[in-house]
């Protein structure tokens, strides 16, 4: 007989966390189609270059972009306000990260095809407190002979968001860490925590806060709904939070990984989910962080497009990465855990952290799901 222990620990072993990251094609829908070869036979340099960028990191992976093609060189981007997080994400700082993370793959490839990609950001201004349906960015593409390609290009079919434990024998070395913190361009502000008591401490924010997240009704239940379990609806969604291979199909049929049982602060799912990713943030030698000057969304495009060459750096070195970034969500019962966490990290309410990212080595996963170009082009 299979004991709540005996699935604990196939989980732990691999069996979810392994599946959290990838997904597997069902009927004629490949949900990872858009990492290989993106743009191939694409004659407009726009497409190919945003062929690139919706292989970008961004929270729940809502891929949260829409772009209209106007013109023969302009490319007026979006955020899609049907895919935000509002119980986790109130004020959609997060999906601001994720739009400087497509903004920054967007400039790489630009660069690669020789154009300049002049961006100009909040051009009808700064929505707050919320996104709206003002633009996040105009770009012109034009050709430029002194553009050159940046190495980080090669590293993006490549990365990836890996949610497993990292190995502890063998930590990224202080040179390493100095490399991908570097990444981020002033005005801002990195840095690497390696300490062994605050990395523990940092751990101990960090479980606290996946368990806070996972057993607030309103946030456990918008994650729940964007659970895709099985290759089914992995590759319907193409989108979220992927689960899949036979432990999950298992668990799935059985009704243990029902959204309802996702939901339910008191399920064995949700008990059983806080257990697995705090034996994996236990396995975790280092974490980096980021911080700007305030909290504007200029700011927070630019920490976006920071993360993402820093992510791109760490694939370089080898190194895996995951944001940790469960206490710098800004709904109410996370709100003590929030402050902790910046007062920790020397930041502030006016110049908030805006990523905290496990990192350390561990065997690549399988890439996350994509919907694919199509669907990020408004006719």
């Amino acid at each position: 007989m299979t004991t709540r222990r005996n699935i604990l620990e196939l989980l732990a072993a691999g069996g979810a966390a392994g599946a959290l990251s990838g997904c597997a094609s069902a009927g004629d829908v490949d949900p990872v189609a858009a990492w290989r070869n993106p743009g191939a036979g694409e004659k407009d340099p726009r497409r190919w270059v945003l062929a690139h960028a919706i292989l970008a990191p961004n929270p729940h992976n809502r891929q949260p972009w829409l772009v209209d093609l106007a013109g023969t060189d302009e490319i007026v981007f979006y955020a899609d306000t049907s895919r935000l997080l509002p119980a986790t994400d109130p004020p959609n700082r997060q999906i601001t990260l994720g739009c400087g993370a497509f903004l920054e793959l967007l400039n790489l490839a630009a660069c690669e095809r020789g154009l300049r990609a002049d961006m100009t950001l909040w051009p009808e201004g700064e929505p707050q407190p919320v996104l709206d349906q003002r633009p996040v960015a105009r770009i012109r593409l034009t050709p430029d002979p002194a553009v050159a390609a940046d190495p980080l290009f090669q590293q993006i079919l490549k990365r990836q968001t890996n949610r497993v434990a990292f190995d502890l024998k063998t930590p990224p070395t202080a040179a390493e860490l100095a490399r991908v913190t570097a990444a981020a361009p002033a005005p801002l502000v990195s840095g690497a925590i390696i300490t062994p008591g605050d990395v523990a401490r940092t751990i101990d924010i960090g479980q606290r806060g996946f368990a806070r997240e996972m057993t607030t009704p309103a946030t456990a239940l918008e994650s729940a709904n964007l659970t895709r379990v099985g290759a089914k609806e992995i590759a319907l969604h193409r989108d979220g939070i992927s689960l899949q291979g036979p432990m999950m199909e298992m668990l799935a049929a059985a009704g243990i990984m029902s959204r309802e049982a996702m939901a339910d602060p008191d399920s064995f799912a949700t008990k059983s989910a806080i257990d697995m990713f705090g034996k994996t943030i236990k396995a975790t030698p280092a974490f980096v962080w980021l911080k700007g000057s305030d909290n504007s969304r200029a700011t927070q495009i630019a920490a976006g497009r920071a993360y993402a060459r820093m992510n791109l750096t760490a694939t370089s070195l080898g190194l895996s990465i995951q944001p940790w970034s469960m206490t710098l969500q800004e709904f109410p019962q996370m709100a003590a855990l929030y402050a902790e966490t910046q007062t920790a990290l020397g930041a502030s309410p006016t110049a908030p952290l805006q990523m905290l990212v496990r990192i350390g080595r561990a065997k690549p996963g399988p890439q996350s799901p994509r919907r694919g170009l199509a669907e990020h082009i408004r006719a």
